[in-house]
């Protein structure tokens, strides 16, 4: 096993401190930092970006051939992380290490250290492991309209008499906003407003699947399995980059081996729509970059996004955009003129 011990707060001296450890490359580049593990280690990056208002997105994407032991301090009583684990499942133990929770694929965990000092990260070897720290400093100095900031202290750190440790319900909104940030690709203050908007919106996610569990604490709130779940994104993925094919409901439960009903289900917990809701939405969307960033035209775009008539594409385009395909062509070519 591999330890590494470090200070979360201090962002230069956790990356310093993992590339004494276990080697590997470091990339620094204004508020972010990339590493990359040494291929004797395994495969993999840790990334790290420091927004405003105090709050910092850290970004495990690792497989490795040894355990490693993430022992990291933190100061009490001032930072909230949420955490979100995409694939993989993480273990999370304070510094007294006599209760050791998991967070598996798809939950979210939201931690405050009370009393104890450390957070301990356990990375099992040949297990890949996909997850995002978002660390609120809530004693980052904020203006006035920051009342969310103030809110997140109140209810995870002056409530609180001990260290706190939650770990919620799967949810799969955060997922496809994790997915988000993750896809990226600007740089400088492009990357640092668009990850901010994002970051924002998986906080609000958070917060309120928080609440949502503490308010059905006595409930299931849904019959899925992990399994179901992910097969729900499977199915989500594929409908996503084949938008044109059929997507019937008896092919899509095949492909997967789940039923009609689980699959609505699952369609409707993490999307709110219907399968067919949620093929037609994806569709709208991708017509609307077609029209915007090709030259086809109206009919080759209907047709080549599998809807079954124009005047029907027509009818439920305007639902959404509020103007007819046309109009909405020519309002795009006459901008970019």
């Amino acid at each position: 096993m591999i330890t590494i011990a470090s200070k979360i707060h201090d962002t230069h001296t956790f990356f310093k401190t993992l590339k004494e450890n276990i080697g590997g490359t470091l990339d620094t580049s204004g508020n972010e930092y990339t590493f990359e593990l040494d291929h004797r280690l395994g495969n993999g990056t840790i990334r790290s970006i420091v927004l405003e208002d105090g709050i910092s997105v850290l970004e495990l994407d690792l497989e490795t051939n040894d355990d490693v032991l993430l022992s990291i301090e933190t100061l009490l009583g001032t930072h909230v992380n949420f955490i979100y684990c995409s694939k993989g499942v993480l273990s999370h133990s304070f510094d007294n290490g006599n209760t050791i929770e998991t967070i598996e694929t798809f939950q979210t965990s939201i931690l405050t250290n009370i009393n104890s000092k450390d957070n301990t990260i356990l990375v099992e070897k040949d297990t890949h492991i996909v997850a995002t720290i978002i660390s609120v400093n809530t004693t980052h100095e904020v203006s006035t309209s920051s009342q969310w900031m103030r809110n997140i202290k109140q209810l995870f750190i002056d409530e609180q008499t001990e260290d706190y440790l939650y770990t919620g319900s799967y949810n799969l909104k955060i997922a496809e906003s994790i997915k988000q940030l993750q896809s990226i690709k600007q740089e400088g203050l492009v990357r640092s407003l668009l990850t901010k908007g994002i970051v924002n919106v998986i906080l609000a996610l958070e917060i309120e699947n928080h609440q949502h569990d503490l308010a059905n604490a006595d409930m299931a709130t849904t019959s899925l399995t992990k399994s179901d779940i992910a097969a729900v994104e499977e199915l989500t993925e594929y409908i996503n980059n084949y938008p044109d094919l059929e997507h019937r409901i008896d092919t899509l439960i095949k492909k997967v081996g789940m039923s009609a009903a689980k699959v609505q289900e699952g369609f409707k917990f993490k999307h709110g729509l219907t399968v067919c809701e949620y093929v037609r939405s994806v569709r709208l969307t991708k017509s609307e970059e077609l029209i915007s960033n090709t030259d086809l035209n109206i009919s080759e775009i209907v047709y080549s996004l599998g809807f079954s008539s124009r005047s029907y594409f027509s009818k439920i385009f305007k639902e959404r955009y509020n103007c007819s395909p046309m109009h909405y062509k020519k309002n795009k070519l006459a901008v970019s003129a």
